[in-house]
């Protein structure tokens, strides 16, 4: 194929701005499907996105225009799944940056614009839903305009719901999306993602940027040092289609026939076995933001849970796991995501897909916890904290945030910041009176319900986004809950010195709600650094020895009472470590919001 007449783009923008319907015009528009065939939000594959209106996993797809070829990535919008844009852009020239003409800019919007523009893409900037009645599309063009330094003229209008400049903006893609530069010779392409079947094993998605590759060649991986044969090559049509050869320029995948798992990775080079040109520079290792533990309800359904995490891992690189035991809840995995969204898809995927029932965790995050005798190590749960005087240091993960928000809630907003420790760095009125601020704060902060009570206090308004900060010292402790005198690790906390009171009554009174009574008195404490912060005590399982009593003498019930108190006394002695909590209990204490 003449790479002269290749064009490969993605269609960026902040969540819920048009995004997937545009896409479903551009592949109407271009014959891709047929119309019997088409559907909303067609490029969304799992029951899951077309639920929620949203794209959790890229796709890409190829269309003809003219005596073009047109390779679209589909990326996600949503925040936690920045790492599947990034990974799509080293694979394309150009970018749609998308922005809805009734919400205007928004947090995301320039968090994506700057990921294109590192990469050198070619943006061209769009303005979407013009038929809305509430569409500003004057202003937000303007306002687009001075975001991207182009001419409004330059700002392309359109409607996917109907069509609407449609036309105008394929023939801008062939335009202003340069065709890519295509090295010939030995064969050599980047993995931008793959996928997984049980009976082909593993196809990758790659970009190929030198050379063909074809059916039966053989083929390694650079990084894994993996040798391979072609079983397949093919393009996205949108499905995946056979094809004779991918050559420099297109986009493609490889089906490789391996099935083991940790071989395959994103951001590897597929190239002629035995070849001399170098590995491509590929991608940063995704770094999870938010940890949590997961375990099956019933311990049988361990090696399911097992597999199933293994498939999910070989269709999403994000995701990270490891085996770990609790002496409650049995064995399971400690996980690792890119959000609380990232969290929530992936358990709900494990619910649907493998019919697992599932117990979460509350989400954490990690700490680096520097000891007295200078050793460093990255404590991952609260239970594995050591104690307070082994520590010398701890340090904790800090985000820059972008937030846009009316003018009208900055008050509500400024207290809301004070609240979650943040340090507002800059500020900037917009043309339409909307306000952005750039604050750096805690990443616990942020999970702490931060992004719900934002959208509360500007009633769905406000935006926001996010990017991973160095880690700066933290003024945390941990908060242990302790039973008839005991810690229970499953129940501990890392949180905010400042907050320890709080949490701690908070958490002593839930599990007084919830813990059922014992034979004996059984006292409910909340402990930070040796320092007892919050007592309940729960009142002994009562047996009414005197019901058999009627009239007489009030002294013998007296006698019988003060007889069942003695026995109850003796018996905590040797009951108090031995303390019964019940599953159910331990799954109203730990499991995470999230599920």
């Amino acid at each position: 194929m003449n790479p002269s007449h290749i064009r490969n783009f993605s269609i960026i923008a902040h969540i819920d701005h048009g995004k997937s319907t545009l896409a479903d015009r551009l592949l109407e528009r271009t014959g891709t499907i047929p119309e019997r065939m088409m559907r909303d939000q067609f490029l969304d594959r799992m029951d899951l996105e077309r639920e929620r209106g949203i794209t959790i996993k890229m796709q890409p797809v190829r269309m003809k225009y003219k005596d073009y070829t047109l390779n679209l990535i589909d990326t996600p919008g949503h925040i936690d799944f920045s790492y599947e844009v990034s990974r799509a852009l080293h694979a394309v020239e150009g970018v749609l940056l998308l922005v809805d003409s009734t919400q205007g800019i928004q947090a995301q919007t320039l968090t994506t614009l700057a990921m294109a523009q590192a990469q050198g893409c070619v943006v061209i900037p769009i303005v979407s839903k013009i038929d809305s009645p509430a569409a500003r599309v004057s202003e937000v063009r303007d306002e687009l305009a001075r975001l991207v330094h182009v001419s409004p003229d330059e700002v392309l209008a359109v409607s996917g719901k109907t069509g609407a400049g449609v036309e105008e903006l394929l023939e801008a893609i062939v335009a202003r999306v340069p065709a890519p530069t295509a090295g010939g010779g030995e064969a050599r392409g980047l993995i931008f993602d793959f996928s997984y079947s049980s009976h082909r094993g593993i196809a990758v998605y790659l970009r190929v940027f030198d050379g063909t590759f074809k059916k039966g060649q053989p083929l390694t991986f650079h990084a894994a040092g993996k040798d391979f044969i072609a079983l397949e090559t093919g393009i996205f049509m949108p499905g995946e289609t056979p094809a004779e050869s991918l050559s420099a320029g297109e986009i493609g995948y490889i089906v490789t026939g391996i099935k083991e798992p940790g071989i395959v990775g994103v951001g590897d080079t597929v190239g002629a076995a035995k070849g001399a040109l170098p590995a491509l520079p590929g991608y940063g290792k995704p770094r999870p933001v938010v940890w949590a533990s997961v375990y099956p309800e019933s311990q049988d359904d361990l090696p399911n849970l097992r597999k199933a995490l293994g498939q999910l891992r070989l269709s999403d690189s994000s995701l990270s796991f490891e085996e770990e035991s609790s002496g409650v809840l049995g064995r399971g995995f400690r996980c690792g995501f890119l959000g609380l969204l990232h969290l929530e898809i992936i358990t709900e995927r494990l619910r649907r897909e493998f019919d697992l029932t599932l117990i979460v965790t509350i989400p954490t995050i990690s700490y680096v916890v520097t000891r007295n005798n200078g050793e460093r190590e990255v404590i991952y749960t609260p239970a594995k904290f050591p104690e307070h005087g082994e520590i010398k240091m701890i340090e904790e993960p800090w985000v820059k945030v972008i937030i846009i928000t009316p003018a009208d809630v900055v008050s509500s907003l400024i207290q809301l910041l004070y609240d979650h420790e943040a340090q507002t760095m800059a500020t900037e009125t917009y043309h339409d009176g909307r306000i952005e601020m750039i604050v750096e704060m805690p990443l616990r902060e942020l999970m702490r319900g931060f992004f719900d009570t934002l959208k509360n206090i500007s009633s769905g308004y406000a935006s926001l986004s996010y990017e991973m900060l160095p880690e700066r010292v933290a003024d945390v402790a941990r908060l242990d809950i302790l039973v008839a005198d005991e810690a229970v690790p499953a129940f501990a906390r890392v949180v905010a010195r400042r907050r320890v009171e709080e949490e701690g009554e908070k958490m002593v009174e839930k599990l007084h709600a919830v813990m059922p009574k014992q034979l004996f008195v059984t006292k409910i404490q909340a402990r930070v650094q040796g320092r007892i912060i919050a007592s309940r005590s729960l009142s002994a399982m009562r047996k009414d020895v005197t019901g058999y009593l009627y009239g007489g003498d009030v002294s013998r019930k007296n006698k019988l009472l003060d007889k069942q108190k003695k026995g109850k006394k003796h018996r905590a002695q040797f009951d108090k470590n031995r303390v019964q909590i019940p599953e159910e209990v331990f799954m109203k204490m730990v499991q995470s919001s999230a599920e």
